[in-house]
This record gives C-alpha cells, sequence and structure tokens, in this order.
C-alpha cells in the first residue's frame, strides 16, 4: 500500500541548489509577494522561511526530473491540481537576455 508522506532527500546536487536558488529569486523578487510582504508586514524570518520551502520543493521536483521518476511527478500533479476556480488562466511568461 501506498502512503503519500514527505521526504528529504539526502542526494546533492550543487547545480540543482543554484537553480532552485535561483528560481525562488525569480518567482518572488519582482512579483506580487513584494507587495504582500510589505503590505501585511510580514517579517523577513517568515519570509525566509517561505523562499527556503519554495526552494526545497523545487530542487526536490528538479531531483524527480533528472531522475527521469515521471510516475512521481505525475504523482505531485494529480495530487496537487489546482480547480479552475483558483487560477483562471495560465499565460507563460519568461524574462532574459534577448539577442537584438
Amino acid at each position: 500500500m501506498k502512503v503519500w508522506t514527505k521526504v528529504k532527500l539526502t542526494d546533492r546536487n550543487k547545480d540543482v541548489e543554484v537553480i532552485s536558488k535561483s528560481l525562488t529569486n525569480y518567482l518572488y523578487e519582482y512579483g506580487p509577494i513584494q507587495n504582500i510582504t510589505r503590505k501585511y508586514q510580514i517579517k523577513e524570518e517568515d519570509r525566509k522561511l517561505l523562499d527556503q520551502y519554495t526552494a526545497n520543493r523545487i530542487a526536490g521536483i528538479l531531483m524527480l526530473y533528472l531522475a527521469n521518476d515521471i510516475n512521481r511527478i505525475n504523482d505531485i500533479v494529480n495530487k496537487y491540481n489546482i480547480p479552475d476556480g483558483i487560477i483562471k488562466e495560465i499565460i507563460p511568461e519568461l524574462e532574459g537576455y534577448i539577442e537584438k
């Protein structure tokens, strides 16, 4: 019988760590989280906790991707699929250097 549980991976991968930190900053640095942090006077320690949680989750997904563990990635997708009412429309968004 399978049981849903959270585990901490012991494997370390410096590339995954750098990418996870970078993606966390990419997601939060200039987006609405800054306004929310100021508006609700979220403490710096709480913000660091949120950033760490996000980076850890991103790292876990990247490790599954590198291990080509599609089944576990699908399990996560199926468990956390958000109903349509919460997120209306996905519009892929990127930023970066563009050669002109």
